[in-house]
């Protein structure tokens, strides 16, 4: 596998990046989580560390618009790199792994449709429940007025489920 987005949580992640060691990784944990080691290149990984939060809660560290102007930076460099899968993982594959893979379709393909994009997301990964704060910073960045924000929107909460399932998305 070459180019595609794959999405999952922790409990996947070893195995994933054991099997794509020529894949880029982006990691979304809590603010206090540590990211795990893997098999991959320091330069073909970004660790964001932030809650899964929809807006600015006490205690909780939100994500912010520097941490999603890394990501789109992170997503062109893979991109322009050319090979491997680009992986999006959080802690159980649902929240902010979905986020991330949605903002990076998006800058991926930025004539598309953003409803078009969060269907597909809906149909490759029924669980997925994007981050809100995430996508409406990432919205902002990239000028979407809004679009991203309706898109996930409409497609709702995922389906109820402790941890997500791989999903693969292909380019």
């Amino acid at each position: 596998m070459t180019r595609a987005l794959i999405i999952c949580g922790l409990h996947d992640l070893p195995r994933l990046a054991a099997d794509h060691r020529q894949a880029h990784v982006a990691g979304f944990l809590a603010a206090a989580s540590e990211h795990p080691p893997l098999p991959v290149a320091e330069e073909r990984r970004l660790r964001l560390s932030f809650h899964d939060v929809a807006m600015p809660l006490p205690g909780f560290t939100p994500p912010s618009a520097e941490q999603m102007a890394r990501l789109i930076g992170f997503v062109r460099g893979w991109r322009d790199a050319g090979a491997g899968p680009l992986i999006s993982h959080c802690f159980a594959g649902i929240s902010r792994s979905t986020a991330g893979a949605f903002i990076a379709r998006c800058v991926l393909e930025e004539e598309r449709d953003e409803m078009d994009i969060a269907q597909q997301l809906r149909g490759i990964a029924p669980t997925a429940t994007p981050n809100p704060l995430m996508v409406a910073l990432a919205d902002e960045l990239l000028e979407r007025d809004g679009r991203m924000v309706a898109a996930i929107a409409a497609i709702g909460r995922g389906e109820d489920a402790y941890a997500g399932d791989v999903s693969i998305w292909p380019l």
